[in-house]
């Protein structure tokens, strides 16, 4: 399957969840000591955070229409809460959107003090061989500051823009900037690609490779991958893949101001310039807006200021990694939701006044109860009926495909007890993925266009997928193929009449997203003879 998924929001493990508890005195981690590669456990209760608290916020999320994937939740170094809806899981990485933002100004702010560059610095003087013809006044006058603030001075985001040629820098520069730079906030992913650009060429590595010994390594941070654009250079604004653990480990580092396990990974300075207020994003109504919208209270380098005094990296549809200084506290949670601000409005009803200021008595019984329920997180797959007469008649029998956007040519059910094996055949050669009859079955696929993102990038060849399938009459297959690795998931409707299939394939982003809108891929075929 190909789909085409280049524009943009702007406001944007297979397992069960765990929960382990160690009672462990408050405040040990203050320094950033890990127990191996993990971040130290605790019970609620002993870090001053309510279990019941706790309890509130996931039953809210299960009476919503957010879909959470997970949820790490830190107070003073302890991990007090955690949970995956199978088939998402601890071990695997997850797709993180704009929040790979956050550690592209980590670069930045680890290049500066290096003495590699300054926020000062103009933009033109890294890339003297890419510059346009004739350079404007608002041009000479952008600096790395006003790529970190989203205050470019473009009339609209870049990065559909740029990312349509093979030179994104170069496009980049060759853009109008109507507006003098730093004056006014645009939300502007390719401004991030920018920094990426620039910590590559002042560095001679690629951002994830500068971070590895700098900020992966001492976190004890692995398995991480970055999209790169087709020269090279890590996308920066998106791309970034990690596991929910080590987002929180992230925010636990900008929590601490920088310091880690003894030693200081990063400058108190700059996290703490990194972290302020920078410039006020636009809106009509802006006091209301102040009060009511954590997308209003400011932007800094890369992060948002929230309400109450927190911060947070994020991604679209819900990657987060939300810094609450003011109760020693973070959140790291990777979902997929229509509503980010209703997600984090759950947060400040629910999880924000489940912590206290000292120690609490222990609970077992709500504490225990929490731990069952964490441990219990599922996305049920689909349920309709098991069997149906028709699956005896297709099954082995490979369908004609007529011509097609997917370039399908043959399509092929294998229906056996528990599981549905589907493939496809085409000019690029064959694709299956196995789904388990009202069960999910992890696996990895090749199947064209998967997964579906938003995203401009390579994938690497294959995708991690649960999948699992129902039927939802006699003649109509259903199938969730989730992209595990991805906040994202397809629904591929069969409908059988006699000898002829009709398959339409609908992805998540389109039914969630308002900006991205698309005609669901099909195709149709005929059994052979």
């Amino acid at each position: 399957m190909i789909f085409h998924r280049r524009t943009f929001l702007k406001q944007l493990g297979l397992g069960v969840g765990t929960l382990g508890f160690v009672s462990l005195a408050p405040r040990a981690f203050a320094n950033g000591v890990l127990f191996g590669s993990k971040l130290p456990r605790s019970a609620p209760e002993a870090q001053g955070v309510k279990s019941e608290g706790i309890l509130d916020f996931l039953r809210a999320l299960e009476a919503s229409k957010h879909e959470f994937h997970s949820l790490v939740m830190v107070r003073h170094g302890y991990v007090i809460a955690e949970g995956w809806w199978a088939p998402y899981q601890a071990e695997l990485n997850h797709m993180l959107y704009s929040l790979s933002k956050s550690f592209t100004s980590t670069a930045v702010g680890l290049a500066r003090t290096e003495g590699k560059l300054t926020v000062n610095d103009p933009v033109i003087s890294f890339f003297p061989d890419k510059l346009p013809d004739s350079i404007s006044d608002n041009l000479r006058a952008l600096k790395i500051k006003d790529l970190l603030t989203m205050s470019v001075g473009h009339a609209q985001d870049s990065t559909p823009t740029i990312t349509k040629q093979e030179d994104w820098v170069k496009a980049f520069l060759a853009l109008p900037i109507p507006n003098q730079p730093g004056t006014a906030f645009l939300y502007n992913s390719g401004a991030t690609y920018i920094l990426s650009a620039i910590v590559q060429k002042v560095t001679g590595q690629k951002v994830i490779d500068y971070l590895t010994p700098r900020l992966f390594e001492p976190l004890k941070i692995e398995h991480m991958t970055w999209e790169t654009c087709p020269l090279g250079i890590n996308t920066g604004g998106w791309g970034l893949s990690l596991r929910t653990e080590n987002l929180a480990k992230f925010g636990q580092l900008y929590l601490q101001k920088g310091s880690w396990n003894g030693g200081q990974i990063l400058p108190t300075d700059w996290v703490e310039e990194a972290t302020s207020f920078k410039i006020q994003q636009p809106g009509t109504d802006l006091e209301k807006l102040k009060k009511e919208s954590d997308w209003h209270q400011g932007y800094c380098y890369q992060f948002w200021r929230c309400r109450h005094n927190a911060f947070r990296g994020d991604g679209a549809f819900g990657q987060y990694t939300i810094v609450i200084p003011d109760q020693d506290a973070v959140i790291a949670i990777t979902s997929e939701s229509p509503s980010m601000q209703g997600e984090m409005n759950l947060i400040w009803e629910h999880l924000w006044p489940a912590i206290e200021a000292q120690t609490l008595p222990a609970n077992k019984k709500t504490a225990a109860e929490l731990n069952q329920k964490l441990g219990a997180l599922t996305l049920s797959p689909p349920k309709g009926q098991l069997s149906s007469p028709t699956a005896g008649r297709i099954s082995n029998r490979p369908f004609a495909v007529g011509e097609n956007a997917l370039d399908v040519q043959s399509a092929l059910f294998e229906f056996g007890k528990s599981d549905c094996v589907f493939t496809v055949r085409g000019p690029r050669g064959s694709h299956r993925i196995t789904c388990g009859l009202e069960q999910w079955i992890q696996g990895e696929t090749t199947m064209p266009g998967t997964p579906p993102k938003l995203t401009v990038g390579p994938t690497n060849g294959g995708s991690k997928i649960a999948a699992s399938g129902t039927w939802r009459d006699d003649q109509t297959f259903e199938m969730i193929w989730r992209f595990i690795e991805t906040p994202h998931h397809d629904t591929v409707t069969c409908r059988f009449d006699g000898d002829e299939i009709k398959v339409e394939i609908t992805n998540s982003i389109a039914q969630l997203s308002s900006t991205h809108k698309e005609t669901p891929p099909t195709f149709q075929g005929k059994l052979q003879a």
